[in-house]
């Protein structure tokens, strides 16, 4: 694959990762971030202290606070910013977006205040982009440090997604395709929202049987919520649905799980990074019941963030629920 000049939106962890992976699969590689202390950091230091300390930068990855600077001439847009967040910063760097790239979303989230998903979002700022989406089981630090991870890159177009999958990907990095656009974002919006249940079962110290029951239970409701939108069961069962999820619920690095486990603990949160799920939960909560599917986990945790139950009552709630075949 010939070098390209890729654009990545975003200075926090996952960004500064997907630049560094980007750089390695032999791209030129700029990096637009609003923080200054950040793009200069990565500029002098080689580093992002703030958001990915102790891995070095390398010199082939310039970063800048100028949109028009990191947009010009790009091939390929890696936006990687917060969901709640992508409206406003699409609508900043809209003046500046080339013609003819595509626009790669690596945010996982239902926008809150719409319900819409995040290539929706992009239908309403920048009509007419070609968009993909990346997702999957991937942690920013161990991108970043060149460990082994494979994700999915969907898009409408089966050509495009294969072509930016061949884009991105390296020896460690492997990216799969699919035209199932949809599959792949409600995987990674949900596997946030039921990271946050996972967490909060393992904080209160409920055990691992429990864990693993809240879990499988918490993805069928993916799945159902997931096929409502059209999702074939297929995306849903791999990278972007089961893996991410089975990635997302395991572990203190998922910044969603972490917050569970504060929350099943009685810790304090306010402070705690970013945790998508927070206001993914009150939005996949609303759809579910304007949809009419069952989604009891997704409503507890949405329960359980707004104050309105304990995470005792809850999983009572949960285990007195009327008995039925599993596969209902």
């Amino acid at each position: 694959m010939s070098e390209v000049r890729i654009c990545v939106i975003g200075g926090g962890a996952w960004g500064t990762a997907l630049a560094l992976n980007a750089r390695r699969a032999g791209h030129e590689v700029s990096l637009w971030a609003r923080d200054a202390a950040t793009v200069e950091a990565i500029n002098t230091d080689r580093a992002n202290p703030r958001y990915l300390p102790g891995v070095a930068i390398d010199e082939g990855v310039h970063a800048t606070t100028d949109p028009a600077e990191a947009l010009a001439g790009a091939a390929e847009v890696l936006a990687v910013v917060p969901a709640q967040t992508l409206r406003g910063v699409l609508a900043a760097v809209a003046p500046h977006m080339p013609a003819g790239a595509t626009l790669v979303l690596c945010a996982k989230g239902i926008e809150r205040a719409t319900g819409q998903l995040m290539t929706e979002v992009v239908g309403e700022v920048l009509p007419g982009a070609a968009t993909a989406v990346l997702s999957g089981p991937s942690f920013a630090t161990d991108v970043a440090r060149g460990l082994p991870t494979a994700v999915v890159v969907a898009s409408a177009g089966r050509e495009r997604a294969a072509r930016l999958a061949r884009l991105l990907s390296t020896p460690a990095f492997r990216c799969y395709s699919t035209d199932d656009v949809v599959g792949v974002e409600m995987g990674g919006a949900l596997k946030n929202v039921l990271a946050i249940a996972a967490g909060t079962v393992s904080g209160a110290g409920l055990g691992a049987s429990a864990q693993a029951a809240m879990v499988t239970r918490g993805f069928v409701e993916l799945r159902r919520m997931a096929a409502a939108f059209g999702a074939r069961p297929e995306t849903v069962m791999g990278l972007s649905g089961f893996g991410d999820l089975m990635l997302s619920c395991g572990s203190a690095q998922s910044r969603n799980f972490a917050y569970g486990l504060a929350l099943g603990r009685g810790s304090a949160l306010a402070g705690l990074p970013l945790a998508e799920g927070v206001p993914t939960a009150e939005i996949a909560a609303s759809i579910a019941d304007d949809r009419g599917i069952a989604a009891p986990i997704i409503h507890a945790v949405h329960d359980l963030l707004r104050g309105r139950t304990t995470v005792r009552d809850a999983v009572a709630a949960l285990m007195s629920r009327p008995l039925r075949d599993e596969d209902e």
